[in-house]
């Protein structure tokens, strides 16, 4: 009887725990089982490996095999494990040496052939391997993804290549990351006329990461306007480049050098908002972590679907359990929405026929809740064509993002974090008002009947113009600027 240990990776979410992968050869009628709560994909990895071995031109061997995935409680799922059940199958039939599986962990899929194919969550597997002391051997299509950090990994196209470096007799090459960063092309801000008010609050949620909703007639430039907001942001640090990229590695997408931008469609269900799945995937809101997350046409998405981000605005994570598992996702976006005031959008003029019963139920889509978490609420007025005309270009967005890069710098330096992140005490010590500022926060706060919450946010608006204007302590003018951007939380007058 023969037994042999290799290591690989499971995929939960962002997380990549150890899965030890025991391989038993014992006497008796040819067979061969897996066993350690296996899904479909990792059971049918039993054909894959009988090929690959035979067609590597190794001998499969005709006994009793047992292939053991530990922990036994932990779900195993896609063909990321074919690799190592190979090589514990060569290993436990002495056609490999078993002494230096030790030193490695080992992720990929098997063709028929023998070579070797990509599997998602290849970063995060790296970064807990690393953690190992151990060297990850991948597929070469994987690797430059999980070279991203600076941990030992090597690259394979084959299982014989793999054994050949196990022998002793051709070292695997070292995967090389690709580090380059494209140049992100986005639409510059310059393109937008006249709207001086709207410009100015997608500057300040760039500068303090604020959440911002757009509303006003169709046609106006919301969305034009919010597909502006990441060519005004900063580039991701390389902290933040890791973190994104595990994501999108984990979800089985391309990498994202840049800072995210998702729209998804107002059909969007709130599983695909929020992840989910027998193994859970990431959804939009964590795939847009450290970026934009845009809803255009707000109250058109399901009610459920726009409920569910209350939690993630507030905590910056979505936790998603399911019977086997619980997984968490960073999802620390910022949130940018359009609406219209109505829902023919033309509220106040002629050819509106919108009954009063009719807008109340449009509003009331949106939540009381949810708007409380929304730090700026701004319209954005129609233009006539003369107006278009006359108005000139704007600022483009390299100067703008100029200035949020030095307002988010003078953020770091003093609270070492953005402001739109402040909490608690955070807020108490670096958004101090004086008398002045103070008696008008509090007398606006009674009249316009904001919530604590909505208190809060003001106070992070306020402290993200003051920064912006370079100024150290938190005026009047600013608290009065950010109290005008919660034009939602007033009583509008409804035209019969």
């Amino acid at each position: 009887m023969s037994l042999s240990i290799t290591y690989a990776r499971a995929q939960l979410g962002v997380a990549a725990p150890l899965v030890t992968v025991e391989t038993h050869l014992a006497n008796g009628l040819p067979a061969f089982n897996i066993v350690g709560l296996p899904e479909a994909a990792v059971r049918e990895s039993r054909d894959r490996v009988r090929s690959a071995i035979i067609n590597s031109h190794f001998e499969f061997p005709q006994r009793r095999i047992t292939v053991n995935l530990a922990p036994a409680d932990l779900p195993k799922a896609g063909g990321r494990y074919d690799l190592a059940i190979a090589l514990g199958v060569l290993a436990a039939s002495g056609q490999i040496p078993g002494e230096t599986l030790e030193q490695f962990e080992f992720i990929g899929e098997l063709a028929l052939s023998g070579g070797l194919r990509p599997v998602p969550g290849g970063l995060p597997a790296a970064m807990a391997c690393g953690d190992s002391g151990r060297t990850l051997v991948i597929s070469a299509e994987s690797a430059p993804e999980a070279a991203l950090i600076k941990t030992p990994v090597k690259s394979a196209n084959s299982l014989l290549q793999v054994c050949a470096q196990l022998h002793g007799r051709e070292p695997l090459p070292d995967a090389v990351g690709d580090e380059s960063i494209e140049e992100a092309l986005y639409a510059d801000l310059a393109d937008v006329r006249g709207q001086l008010k709207a410009r100015r609050a997608l500057e300040v949620a760039a500068a303090g990461s604020h959440n911002l909703l757009f509303y006003g007639p169709p046609g106006t430039g919301k969305t034009m306007l919010a597909s502006r907001l990441p060519g005004i942001l900063p580039p991701l640090t390389e902290r933040e480049r890791i973190e994104v990229a595990a994501l999108y590695s984990s979800a089985g997408l391309a990498r994202e050098s840049q800072r995210p931008f998702r729209a998804p469609h107002h059909s969007a269900s709130p599983t695909a908002l929020v992840g989910g799945g027998s193994n859970p995937r990431p959804g939009e809101i964590s795939l847009a972590h450290r970026g934009v997350l845009f809803l255009d046409e707000m109250p058109e998405f399901p009610r459920a679907a726009l409920e569910i981000l209350r939690e993630p605005l507030e905590n910056g994570e979505v936790r998603i359990s399911r019977a086997r598992a619980q997984v968490t996702f960073p999802a620390q976006f910022q949130l940018v929405a359009a609406m219209n005031p109505c829902p023919c959008g033309y509220l106040g003029e002629s050819r509106c026929r919108c009954t009063p019963d009719q807008i109340d139920r449009y509003r009331n889509k949106l939540s009381g809740p949810l708007l409380d978490r929304i730090d700026m609420q701004v319209e954005v007025a129609s233009m006539s064509a003369a107006q278009l005309q006359d108005s000139p270009a704007g600022e483009s967005s390299a100067v703008v993002r100029e200035r949020v890069r030095n307002a988010r710098k003078q953020q770091i330096q003093r609270q070492g974090k953005i402001n739109g992140e402040l909490q608690g005490s955070e807020l108490d010590e670096h958004c101090r008002l004086g008398k002045a500022e103070s008696a008008l926060l509090r007398a606006s706060v009674e009249k316009l009947g904001l919530s604590a919450r909505s208190y809060h946010r003001v106070l992070r608006v306020a402290r993200t113009l003051a920064d912006l204007s370079e100024q150290e302590h938190v005026g009047t003018a600013h608290i009065a600027e950010a109290l005008a951007y919660r034009n939602l939380d007033r009583k509008t007058v409804i035209p019969a």
